[in-house]
């Protein structure tokens, strides 16, 4: 059942996995989420309203493939190239404000836990929970 995650499509499985995070009770966009970019490499704010749980879910999937993994990883996963103007451009990583309050949210909501000096790692609750939504998803597509 485990390659079943690899085998559906990464921006299907996000988005069923917001979704699904959206009824959870811990994990909630702060105030502040409404102003900021995602890092120093974008122009603007991310223009979706429920864009916290897209980078929840994401960051649930990130971590069930690569896991144990730190935030300064996953900064480097979520950076992107700085326009800046005139000279050429450079690579930036994300902020990592934003990945480090939504690892905590998820932690609150027992999906995620720390790996002692290596990050953070899924929970069997957030395993199955991965791994049930991509079987949902590989059903549906032989349907």
């Amino acid at each position: 059942m485990e390659m079943s995650v690899r085998e559906v499509q990464p921006t299907a499985l996000v988005k069923r996995l917001s979704e699904e995070l959206k009824k959870i009770e811990a994990i909630k966009p702060p105030q502040w989420s409404i102003f900021v970019k995602t890092g120093v490499h974008k122009e603007r704010p991310p223009e979706q309203a429920d864009w916290w749980y897209t980078r929840a879910a994401s960051l649930l999937r990130r971590l069930y493939v690569d896991g144990p993994v730190g935030v300064s990883r996953l900064r480097t996963y979520y950076g992107g190239r700085q326009n800046r103007g005139q000279p050429p451009e450079h690579f930036r990583k994300a902020g990592g404000k934003i990945i480090r309050v939504a690892l905590q949210q998820l932690e609150k909501a027992g999906l995620v836990t720390k790996a002692e000096r290596k990050g953070r790692k899924l929970t069997s609750k957030g395993v199955s929970m991965v791994e049930s939504l991509a079987q949902q998803l590989k059903n549906e597509m032989k349907a």
